[in-house]
């Protein structure tokens, strides 16, 4: 059985389901998920059935495609209602993700401001290169409450919901991905079941997704990658202590929003740039365009939906959802359009409500305006401007764009540890390596970009992705015809090789090694340690022993800070205290959840600043 054919279930109906199993079923209950997920289902409109045995039938009933109460999964079994197999099929399904329902706002409680975790929650501002953050504090205390009036503060059961939240993500910390079983995923659910209701809905989606991912993880899913569950819990434990402590603004953030709405833009004069393949990982397939205003401001014009690489390949040639446009999606990202009525999310996602009106108009060469404006920015502000919204925490509702606009010379191919890629160089003589969006055979990027490497001396005006990394890297989206006479979306349009300049043209050396400020930082092994405590727990990280030698090098290399977390870390997680009969105590793991926190934000923000310092020029001009 496919959990995809399974409808989604709500994230209370799974909670309560295992909540009301008995404690000798709750330990069965991993095993159970196991044995279900090999047993075949049929669908019959709104309902799913899973034959758990030849003679005992499990129906799951989804009217609008999601389980929304726990009557609506019925077992035949002798123990039903009371049976393990109505959880098992609770916890084998999708967890759905719905819209949070309105309560009341009463007044709260203002916090003090806590200690490690406020640096852990993103609080502070992101570090320099070389300039090392505050060190954390002890996490132990618990603040002190002052009782104060007052409607900009979180309210105290968004409090509690947040606490439940902290608790919940911290006991995945504890046991880990082998040990973070259906219990564990219930209480989480049930967490951000609540969570919902008090109006979190940031919280709550970041619980979901480490739901989503903790069981992608236990089933073996290919897709699924360690570093996803960091930023996820992260994000989680971050958001949740981030809920106590914030005010205004910032608690507006933190809070976040259930639906992202789309707002009156008046008039807009576009300009189209490029359109690219989207292609996911759960099986959805379509096309993105990306257009820019008058005023230089990048909008997109999507259509994904199920299908994979085949309805990418499709839907690109099919007209955009815009007023009365008859533009496909490959036409628009050379030509423009006058929409009247527009309508735009956070996020630069154009409306196409009934209000909205657009005609075809004349678009723009890259060299020509408003679009040659977009290439004149120098490329450190442009990924200054791009790291603040792919940041691993940033805020769901910042907006921004993670493209970069490059006028750059081709070098040739280079290789790495997991391929090659093609090396050019932009303004300042800074290197920058080009890989392929999208490995997929069926699109064009792989071929595209291959013909490009054996072109070096080529001058290309480029499209790219920023890659966070120590070294400068993009993923290549589009580019300017090596003829000069109009563009290439490289996921779809195929160059030649009677397209490419003379092959004789003169080879520039590749670096063989990344350059840029962070390309030997030992920073990676506070990241190491920081991962290896998502698959195994606390548990693990605590029998390392000495790590003297590792702090040692992390502070030659100017990161105290990055040496007395990983101290702490590790401490942390070996520390059992005995009672005065000598017997063990619980661990402290909100203690534990403070501390690996506190250590995966700081190397995400150490980690994007040496990515900011590696695209500044030297005055040598190479790196």
């Amino acid at each position: 059985m496919n959990a995809d054919r399974l409808p989604p279930v709500a994230p209370e109906v799974t909670a309560t389901l295992v909540e009301n199993l008995s404690p000798r079923l709750r330990k069965r209950l991993d095993a159970a998920v196991t044995k279900l997920g090999a047993r075949t289902t049929r669908r019959d409109g709104d309902t799913v059935t899973i034959e758990v045995d030849d003679e005992t039938e499990l129906r799951l009933h989804a009217p609008g495609g999601v389980v929304a109460t726990t009557d609506a999964i019925t077992c035949g079994c002798l123990l039903a209602p009371a049976c393990v197999h109505r959880a098992a099929a609770a916890c084998a399904a999708p967890a759905a993700d719905l819209a949070p329902e309105p309560v009341d706002q009463p007044t709260a409680e203002v916090p003090d401001p806590a200690s490690v975790t406020d640096l852990a929650a993103g609080s502070a501002t992101a570090p320099g290169p070389v300039t090392d953050p505050a060190s954390a504090t002890d996490p132990a205390p618990t603040p002190a409450l002052d009782s104060v009036s007052s409607p900009e503060v979180a309210s105290p059961d968004q409090r509690a919901a947040a606490d439940a939240l902290w608790s919940a993500g911290a006991a995945v910390l504890e046991a880990g991905v082998d040990g973070a079983g259906a219990v564990t995923q219930s209480a989480l659910l049930r967490a951000a079941h609540t969570a919902r209701l008090r109006q979190l809905p940031r919280a709550s989606g970041a619980a979901l997704s480490v739901v989503t991912l903790l069981r992608a993880a236990r089933a073996g899913d290919p897709s699924y990658r360690t570093a996803d569950l960091v930023t996820a819990l992260a994000e989680l434990l971050g958001t949740a202590h981030r809920v106590g402590t914030s005010s205004g603004a910032e608690l507006a953030a933190v809070r976040g929003r259930a639906r992202r709405p789309y707002s009156p833009d008046g008039s807009l004069r576009l300009y189209g740039l490029f359109t690219e393949p989207v292609v996911t990982d759960s099986g959805h397939g379509g096309v993105r365009t990306w257009v820019a205003g008058s005023d230089g401001r990048l909008f997109t014009v999507g259509d994904v939906a199920p299908g994979g690489v085949g309805r990418a390949l499709g839907v690109a040639d099919r007209a955009v959802r815009l007023g009365d446009s008859a533009l496909t999606h490959r036409e628009l990202g050379r030509a423009g359009l006058a929409v009247a009525g527009a309508t735009v999310s956070p996020d630069g996602r154009l409306g196409a409500g009934k209000g909205v009106k657009a005609v075809t108009a004349r678009g723009a060469a890259w060299t020509e305006p408003p679009l040659a404006a977009l290439w004149e920015t120098p490329p450190s502000e442009q990924v200054t401007r791009a790291l603040r919204s792919t940041s691993r925490y940033a805020d769901p509702d910042g907006g921004g764009s993670d493209l970069l606009f490059l006028d750059v010379e081709l070098l040739g191919a280079v290789r790495e540890s997991g391929g090659s890629c093609l090396l050019a160089r932009c303004a300042g003589g800074v290197p920058v390596r080009l890989t392929v969006a999208d490995d997929d055979p069926a699109l064009a990027h792989r071929d595209n970009v291959t013909l490009l490497a054996a072109a070096p001396g080529t001058q290309l005006r480029i499209i790219g992705r920023l890659v966070p990394a120590p070294h400068p890297r993009l993923t290549l989206l589009a580019c300017s015809h090596p003829s000069g006479e109009g563009t290439i979306d490289l996921g779809f349009d195929r160059l030649r090789r009677a397209d490419l300049p003379d092959p004789t043209a003169p080879v520039h050396p590749a670096p063989p090694r990344p350059g840029g400020t962070g390309a030997h930082s030992p920073l990676y092994l506070l990241e190491r340690r920081v991962e290896q405590t998502v698959p195994a727990g606390r548990a693990a990280l605590g029998m390392l022993g000495d790590v003297t030698a590792e702090t040692r090098r992390i502070r030659r290399a100017g990161l105290p800070t990055a040496a007395g977390l990983l101290t702490a870390l590790c401490a942390s997680a070996a520390r059992r205290d005995r009672d005065l009969f000598g017997r063990l105590l619980p661990a402290d793991t909100d203690g534990f959840a403070s501390y690996w926190l506190a250590a995966a934000r700081y190397t995400a923000a150490v980690a994007e600043s040496l990515c900011s310092a590696a695209w500044e020029p030297t005055q040598e001009g190479v790196r």
